[in-house]
């Protein structure tokens, strides 16, 4: 700064009121002070004058590195926040790097708030997260934590899928599980109850899997040995998202199954991998943006307030058809 107002024949104390945007320069001298500042390449350090005041104005976000839709979520959250006057810091898991050392490398660089997409840590820990920064977990509950939550409505989203399909003609409709992933029991309890609504009890089953596109490939492989051993394989699958259909997709059409023609497949997130297949991913849509808007505000407003109970919002899915669904066989795919 010293280098800037020697140079623009000011004083610090007037490049100091240029910097921070206050009135009491002229436009003049404002113009020849941020000028000056460009040509020697000198940039105000924000970050250190926050934390002076005791802020640091900046969200931490844990992430799933491998997970495509907290893509579409982080996206979604940098606009909100810097419209909110907040800088963002990203922090990933990855099957080396835990929840804990992500979390934790987001306080040492003194995030004042965390928003944690899809964590899979213990409610006392949330809890106790809660009481050192304001916290959001988006798309995970966390009974009695000190902490706000932002998920889609899982259960309808599948009640869409499940109606789309049924109304197609299907009958065996085969569930995927997307094991302890985000939103995955609600999902399994919704399968059920639709195929108990549709009289459809006895043609229930859930294939237990995880939220990744390898659990695809292994029920594809599943249905496919269980076809060749002489049983029908099911006219439609439930994916429990969009990278577990898109592994069952691989296999099922490297094996010379059409689909849809002999097999239906549906997914969930509608994650922007679902728009590059070959053929179009019908999935459940999960608002990314409106998701990413709600955590930043939830944490941003407790960052305010921060004796506000914990909150939740609840946004609704919307099923987008695709090339993926279409009806059901007349006769079993063999």
């Amino acid at each position: 700064m010293a280098d800037v107002a020697e140079k623009a024949g000011v004083s610090r104390a007037l490049v100091s009121i240029v910097f921070r945007g206050l009135p009491g320069a002229g436009s003049e001298t404002r113009e020849r002070v941020l000028r000056v500042a460009d040509e020697i390449g000198y940039r105000p350090d924000n970050a250190a004058r926050l934390l002076a005041r005791g802020r640091s104005r900046t969200l931490g976000v844990m992430f799933i590195v491998h997970q495509t839709f907290h893509t579409d979520l982080i996206a979604g959250i940098y606009p909100e926040a810097e419209r909110l006057g907040y800088d963002v810091l990203l922090s990933g898991t990855t099957p080396g790097r835990g929840e804990d050392k992500a979390i934790e490398a987001l306080l040492g660089h003194r995030c004042e708030g965390l928003i944690l997409l899809a964590p899979d840590a213990e409610p006392g820990y949330l809890d106790e997260l809660g009481h050192r920064a304001a916290t959001v977990s988006v798309a995970r509950r966390a009974l009695g934590a000190h902490v706000d939550f932002v998920h889609s409505a899982e259960g309808k989203g599948v009640r869409q899928a499940m109606d789309h399909l049924v109304e197609l003609g299907h009958r065996r409709i085969v569930h995927i599980d997307g094991g302890r992933g985000p939103g995955s029991a609600e999902r399994r309890r919704a399968y059920r109850a639709a195929m108990r609504r549709h009289g459809l009890e006895a043609e229930q089953r859930v294939i237990p899997g995880t939220h990744t596109e390898e659990s695809g490939i292994e029920a594809g492989r599943l249905l496919l040995t269980e076809r060749d051993r002489g049983l029908p394989l099911p006219t439609a699958v439930l994916a429990g998202n969009d990278r577990c259909a898109m592994g069952l997709l691989m296999s099922l059409t490297r094996s010379g199954v059409d689909v849809p023609r002999d097999l239906s497949v549906v997914g969930y997130d509608d994650s922007h991998l679902s728009h590059l297949m070959p053929i179009g991913l019908t999935t459940v849509r999960q608002d990314a943006v409106l998701l990413a808007e709600h955590a930043v505000r939830f944490a941003v407003e407790r960052l305010e307030e921060p004796e506000l109970k914990p909150r939740e919002a609840v946004l609704d899915p919307k099923l987008v058809v695709r090339g993926t669904s279409g009806p059901a066989p007349q006769e079993p795919a063999r």
